[in-house]
C-alpha cells in the first residue's frame, strides 16, 4: 500500500510539472511583437429602424494569418462625433469572439454635420499589452419602406428608399441609385431570390411563386442595402403568407367497410362473437370435468 502510495504521488507530480511546463511553454510562444491589431467598426439600421453599432476586435499574427485571437472583455465607447465635441452614446465589452455591440433604439437623437451625416467614432482606451484602438464611420439615416402586395394576383414587392431634408418640413428625397438585394428568412441562413438596384427611390420586382414557407406558408422576406459608402448597412423586413408549400389539414373521415380502420358496429359484433365462442369452450370444458367427476363417483358406488 505504500508504494502504492508513493507512486501514486510521483505520478501526480510528474503530470503537474509536465502541465505547469506546457502553460509556460505557450506563454513564451506568444509574443505580442509578431501580432497586429485588427479593429473594425461598423453601422447597421434594422427592420425596427433601431441602430447597431458593432465592433470586431481580434489580433492576427503577421506570418499567419490563420492565427486570430479575439479580444476578450474589452471596454469599447461609443461616441456621436460633431466638430470637436464627442457625445457618449454607450459602452460595450467584447465577447470571447472579439465581439463588441451596441443597440440604439429608433428614437435615439443624433448630432449631424451640415451634410447630414451621423458621425460616429468606436475606441478602445488601451491596457497593458494593448495599444489603444479608434476607428469613425459616417453614415447618413436612410428609410427604406417594403410593401408586400398583390398587384393584378401579381405578388410584388415593392421597396422605396428615401431620405429626410435637414429642415422642419423633412421632405422626402428619393434615393437615386443603391444596390439592393432582397431574401427570404431561413432557419440557418438567409436565401437571395432577388439582387438589383434601387432607381428613383423605388425597386419593384414579382415575388417567386416556388419559394417554400412554414407549415402555414408564411415568408419573411428581407429587403438589404449592404457596406453603402454614404448608409452603411441598412435592412427592413415583413411576414407574408406567400410561401408555396403548405401543409393541409387533415380531415377526419368516418370509419367504413372500405376505410383502413373498420366501423364500430363490426368491432363490437366481432367481440360478441368472440367472447361467445370462448364462453362456448368454457362451458365445454366444464361439462368435461363435470362428467370426469360424476363418471368417477359411479365407479366408487359400483365397487361399495
Amino acid at each position: 500500500m505504500k508504494h502504492t502510495f508513493y507512486a501514486s504521488f510521483i505520478a501526480i507530480l510528474l503530470f503537474s510539472n509536465l502541465g505547469f511546463a506546457q502553460q509556460e511553454e505557450q506563454k513564451e510562444e506568444f509574443d505580442v511583437r509578431k501580432y497586429k491589431t485588427v479593429y473594425k467598426f461598423n453601422s447597421f439600421k434594422q427592420s425596427d429602424n433601431s441602430r447597431l453599432l458593432e465592433v470586431s476586435f481580434i489580433v492576427q499574427n503577421k506570418k499567419d494569418r490563420k492565427d486570430k485571437i479575439p479580444v476578450f472583455e474589452a471596454e469599447i465607447y461609443f461616441y456621436n462625433v460633431l466638430n470637436d465635441e464627442e457625445l457618449l452614446l454607450g459602452t460595450a465589452f467584447t465577447s470571447k469572439e472579439g465581439i463588441a455591440k451596441l443597440t440604439l433604439p429608433s428614437s435615439q437623437n443624433y448630432e449631424l454635420d451640415e451634410d447630414g451625416f451621423i458621425n460616429l467614432t468606436a475606441r478602445f482606451i488601451g491596457s497593458k499589452g494593448l495599444k489603444s484602438a479608434k476607428k469613425s464611420l459616417a453614415v447618413k439615416d436612410l428609410h427604406l419602406e417594403l410593401n408586400l402586395k398583390e398587384i393584378d394576383s401579381v405578388k410584388t414587392v415593392i421597396v422605396k428608399a428615401y431620405t429626410l431634408t435637414l429642415d422642419s418640413l423633412q421632405t422626402k428625397v428619393p434615393l437615386e441609385e443603391a444596390d439592393i438585394t432582397i431574401f427570404v428568412k431561413g432557419m440557418l441562413s438567409n436565401m437571395p431570390i432577388k439582387e438589383g438596384s434601387i432607381e428613383d427611390g423605388v425597386f419593384e420586382f414579382e415575388f417567386p411563386t416556388n419559394i417554400p414557407g412554414d407549415g402555414d406558408g408564411d415568408v419573411t422576406v428581407i429587403a438589404n442595402i449592404e457596406d453603402h459608402d454614404e448608409f452603411g448597412n441598412v435592412a427592413q423586413e415583413k411576414f407574408i403568407n406567400w410561401g408555396s408549400h403548405k401543409i393541409t389539414p387533415v380531415k377526419k373521415v368516418k370509419n367504413t367497410l372500405w376505410s383502413e380502420s373498420a366501423p364500430l358496429w363490426m368491432y363490437i359484433v366481432l367481440s360478441i362473437l368472440l367472447l361467445g365462442v370462448w364462453a362456448n369452450y368454457i362451458y365445454t370444458i366444464f361439462n368435461l370435468f363435470k362428467i370426469k367427476k360424476e363418471g368417477k363417483s359411479i365407479n366408487l358406488a359400483t365397487e361399495e
